[in-house]
């Protein structure tokens, strides 16, 4: 699908460094650079030296690339410039390209253009932007895998199952007359439930996904004074929240990214959990409860020489409990052992909430794989369409309804990738069955 216009962007970010890039995409990309070029022979996959001039005259010396389509990032002819670095002399680029005749790229359009010219599906195009945002090696591995086409081949594979029992199905409703087995009994049924199957361990991962690309949302609770706050400081490794002996000091959450193991957390410091007349105090305490509640992972800090704390109900059903202040009761405890002041146990706590949210088996920790939350609201329809194509097939309706449920599932898988089959399905029946022998 070739675009009709030209764009042009600048794809490093904006500030001083050492390079600046400028990308020119589309079909008048070249003659742009012819225009506003002076140095060496432009010819395609080269680097060629030389300078960028515009109406008041050299605008910087720089390195040209050009990339004849199809053999671009984007399918289209490409054109990158690398100038130096800096506000002023980046921005002179970039206008000195447009006034050539380039048009300003809108956001992710370079990619777009990418997916429309068919170099990526639309799982490799998002991995573009979860591979820039990554925060841990282990999200950048999984998004790694994803734009190398982990997930689209999958999808494909599925697509590919769902085409040849569809094709099967409407070749028998369409073509009556010829002789074509209908598969109906257990092995029609048998092909739906195993690529229903196949459509359930893919859903499997979308948890692990969220959280390889949003990270783990962790709440830290307890008692005023129990250490919350100094926990948090002392995982991050800066005084981000205030500590201070006056209970009540923390009263709205405070949330801060941290990388455990590879793992991102989102930590969340709570006010402290009690009754209060104070109504500031009063609010910060809900939400705290309601951090609590959207939490995945829930620690609860008390002061090991609070007593009464130790009788407190669980904050959440499923919560791992830290004994801080170990250095001024070094009794054994039931919960982890820590101190917040000299750091003992703080490694054992951070290998405890990893395992926390490594325990239940998951594909996304060993294959770096994992759906995000469009691929599983597509995957989820396809697996209802699939349970109702079941439901009508041992209802023994007729083939028609099924095909209709089949279809419904086959669309909902295309769009993962991107792709909505129309014609697909008929040149299938064409090219697999004898039709009119």
């Amino acid at each position: 699908m070739p675009a009709e216009d030209t764009i042009a962007a600048l794809s490093t970010p904006p500030g001083e460094g050492a390079i600046a890039l400028v990308r020119i995409s589309g079909p008048d990309s070249l003659a742009i650079a012819e225009t506003i070029f002076r140095g060496g022979r432009i010819a395609p996959r080269q680097a060629s030296f030389g300078r960028i001039v515009d109406a008041e005259g050299v605008v910087d010396e720089v390195v040209l690339t050009h990339f004849a389509a199809p053999a671009s990032y984007t399918g289209e002819d490409v054109v990158e410039i690398s100038g130096h670095g800096g506000i002023v002399v980046s921005a002179r680029l970039l206008q000195t390209a447009l006034a050539a005749g380039a048009r300003a790229a809108g956001p992710g359009e370079f990619t777009q253009r990418a997916f429309l010219n068919g170099k990526l599906d639309l799982t490799q195009a998002e991995a573009v932007m979860d591979l820039i945002r990554a925060q841990t090696p282990l999200a950048a591995r999984a998004a790694a895998e994803q734009l190398r086409g982990r997930i689209g081949d999958e999808i494909s594979a599925l697509r590919e199952a769902l085409l040849d029992i569809v094709a099967h199905v409407e070749a028998y409703i369409d073509f009556p007359d010829e002789d074509i087995d209908p598969d109906t009994g257990a092995a029609l049924r048998g092909r739906i439930t195993a690529t229903q199957s196949r459509i359930a361990r893919l859903l499997a991962t979308a948890d692990e996904g969220r959280i390889l690309r949003e990270g783990v949302r962790l709440a830290i609770c307890g008692r005023p004074n129990a250490g919350k706050s100094s926990l948090l400081n002392r995982l991050l490794g800066q005084d981000r929240a205030i500590v201070s002996p006056t209970p009540g000091t923390t009263r709205d959450t405070i949330e801060e990214g941290l990388n455990l193991r590879g793992i991102p957390f989102r930590v969340i410091d709570t006010a402290g959990l009690r009754e209060t007349p104070d109504a500031i105090e009063r609010e910060g305490v809900r939400r705290a409860r309601a951090a609590i509640e959207g939490a995945d992972v829930v620690l609860r800090v008390i002061d090991a020489t609070d007593a009464a704390a130790l009788t407190d109900p669980p904050a959440a059903g499923d919560e791992v409990l830290a004994i801080n202040k170990i250095d001024l009761a070094p009794a054994p405890l039931p919960g982890l052992a820590i101190s917040c002041a000299t750091g003992e146990g703080l490694e054992a706590l951070a290998d405890a909430l990893v395992a926390r949210v490594r325990r239940t088996p998951a594909k996304a920790w060993d294959s770096a794989a994992a759906i995000n939350a469009r691929h599983q609201a597509c995957l989820q329809r396809a697996a209802d369409a699939l349970t109702r194509a079941i439901a009508q097939f041992d209802a023994a309706t007729a083939p028609e309804f099924v095909a209709l449920d089949l279809r419904a599932a086959l669309d909902a898988v295309g769009e993962v990738v991107g792709v909505v089959d129309t014609d697909t399905i008929l040149g299938r029946i064409f090219g697999s069955f004898c039709i009119g022998k």
